[in-house]
């Protein structure tokens, strides 16, 4: 009896921590394999760099998913942000900082689109977002004319009917202030600065303890007092941030705004997530957490680059966590 209970704290034990355990692991094969070029400071750069990004979309869903929220447009509505904040800087020839602000001004006006399927319309968060995916992309369309946005394009779309019908650019390129917003160290400073935000937001405040209480259950939240309505708006808008910025982030790295840009990164943003509530047993959804998860699948994503594993081998690889991770999260919960 006693021998099983150590097992099953054993267990227990290697669960909680599994993700932190395979991201060692990982790096040590890597680096044995590939006589240390995997750990030298660029890769680690190279790593960290690629990291920013599916760590920035996955707080987004963090922050989603703490109220037992869910959504699956962060990625289309990030590629929209980008065809913004792209034509604001480079059609419009705004400055650095109001581009910047216009586009978190416009993630959060789109956002509200979600709140109202789900908060006014009763719509589950899954259905609604799934059905925003098709409106961001054809909107985020219609306004570039059907193509990118880069340096030195005519205007098209509904964008030139905001300039008057005048189809030639105010601005021909990127200054290097724009691009360096996807360049390390820059890039890698964002996303820190996005973690700790997420970070005070939900272990730190009141309002991040009303979140997870929601995310335990939602009606005794409600008979406790709080006003989940109110609760689960605030974190749509704080989704809504760190998806603008994630747009920004990929426009800037790719000085392009391209077309379904941010979609790829929804899958290893979620997986990021749900690898980030297994970690220490927390069960719940964390900005620590979840950058681990995407550090691990950034790692495992470099790692097999580097081995020569081909490119398209690497979504399967990326399931397999996913699946993993769920596992992870789910297997200790108690049965109803």
């Amino acid at each position: 009896m006693q021998n099983s209970t150590s097992l099953k704290k054993a267990g227990k034990l290697f669960v909680d921590w599994a993700a932190v355990i395979v991201l060692i692991v990982s790096i040590l094969v890597f680096t044995i394999l590939r006589q240390g070029a995997f750990f030298s400071v660029t890769n680690m750069i190279n790593i960290l760099r690629s990291m920013s990004t599916v760590t920035i979309f996955a707080l987004a869903a963090t922050v989603s998913m703490a109220p037992d929220g869910f959504d699956m447009a962060a990625g289309t509505l990030g590629s929209f942000c980008a065809y913004v904040f792209a034509s604001c800087y480079l059609w419009f020839a705004m400055p650095l900082w109001l581009s910047i602000v216009l586009t978190i001004v416009f993630a959060m006006v789109m956002y509200l689109l979600n709140m109202f399927l789900i908060l006014v319309c009763k719509v589950p968060d899954m259905l609604a977002t799934c059905a925003l995916q098709f409106v961001h992309q054809g909107l985020g369309l219609a306004y570039t004319g059907g193509s990118a946005v880069s340096a030195g394009m005519s205007t098209a779309g509904w964008a030139t009917a905001l300039k008057g019908g005048d189809s030639s650019p105010l601005r021909s390129g990127w200054t290097p202030a724009s691009q360096n917003i996807g360049k390390s160290p820059y890039i890698i400073i964002i996303m820190l600065l996005c973690v700790i935000l997420c970070f005070i937001l939900l272990e730190r405040t009141k309002y991040g303890r009303y979140l997870y209480a929601m995310g335990g259950n939602k009606m005794a939240a409600k008979l406790s007092g709080i006003d989940v309505k109110k609760m689960r708006f605030m974190a749509g808008m704080f989704a809504a941030l760190f998806i603008a910025v994630g747009g920004i982030v990929v426009c800037s790295r790719n000085s392009a705004a391209q077309i379904n840009g941010s979609d790829s990164y929804l899958m290893s943003s979620l997986a990021a997530v749900f690898i980030g509530r297994s970690v220490g047993g927390r069960e719940k959804y964390n900005a620590l957490g979840t950058a681990i998860g995407a550090l691990l699948i950034s790692v495992l994503e470099n790692g097999m680059t580097m081995c020569g594993v081909v490119y398209y081998v690497l979504p399967a690889v990326k399931g397999a966590v996913l699946c993993l991770a769920l596992i992870a999260a789910y297997i200790t919960s108690k049965e109803d």
